[in-house]
C-alpha cells in the first residue's frame, strides 16, 4: 500500500502550452488595466470628483487577481470578468465626457482631457479582451488533479 509520501498530485492541463499561454494573456490584460486605470486616475485626479477610491480599488484588485492567476488559481477568472464588464461599462459612459471638458466650470486635469479620454476608450476594448480570455482560461480546468505514485505508475483501486 502507497503511503501520502509516495504519491505526487499533478495538474496535466497546467502543462499544456495552451493553458500557459492563457495564463500569460489574462496575466497581462490585469496588469495592464491597472495600468491604465492608475494613468487615468493619477492624470486626472483633481476631474474625478469622487470616484478615486473606486479606481484604486480597481488596481489594487487586479493586480492582486493577476498574482493568483500567476499562481493558476483558477477560481478568480469569474470574478476578473465580472469586473472587467463593470469596468468596461464604466469606461464606456465616462470617455464622451473626457472630450467635452472645454466648457466653463470644469476642472482641467493634470493631464489632457483628449489623452485622459483616449486612455478610458482604450480600456473598453481592453476589458472585453479581458473578460473573453478570462472564460476561456476559466474553461481549460486548471484545476483537475491526477494522484500518480512516485515511480510514475497510477494507484490501483482496491478490489
Amino acid at each position: 500500500m502507497a503511503t501520502q509520501d509516495e504519491i505526487v498530485i499533478e495538474h496535466p492541463n497546467r502543462d499544456k502550452a495552451s493553458s500557459k499561454l492563457m495564463k500569460l494573456i489574462v496575466v497581462l490584460f490585469l496588469l495592464g488595466s491597472a495600468v491604465l486605470v492608475t494613468v487615468i486616475t493619477v492624470g486626472g485626479w483633481d476631474a474625478l470628483a469622487g470616484a478615486q477610491i473606486l479606481q484604486i480599488a480597481y488596481i489594487a484588485l487586479y493586480v492582486v487577481m493577476a498574482f493568483f492567476v500567476a499562481r493558476w488559481q483558477r477560481g478568480v477568472l469569474p470574478v476578473a470578468a465580472a469586473l472587467a464588464i463593470i469596468l468596461l461599462i464604466f469606461a464606456a459612459v465616462s470617455a464622451p465626457e473626457w472630450f467635452s471638458r472645454d466648457k466653463m466650470g470644469f476642472t482641467d486635469p493634470d493631464l489632457a482631457a483628449e489623452l485622459l479620454g483616449t486612455l478610458t476608450l482604450i480600456v473598453v476594448p481592453v476589458q472585453a479582451a479581458l473578460i473573453v480570455f478570462a472564460m476561456l482560461g476559466f474553461r481549460q480546468g486548471w484545476n483537475i488533479e491526477v494522484e500518480r505514485l512516485a515511480d510514475g505508475s497510477t494507484r490501483s483501486k482496491p478490489t
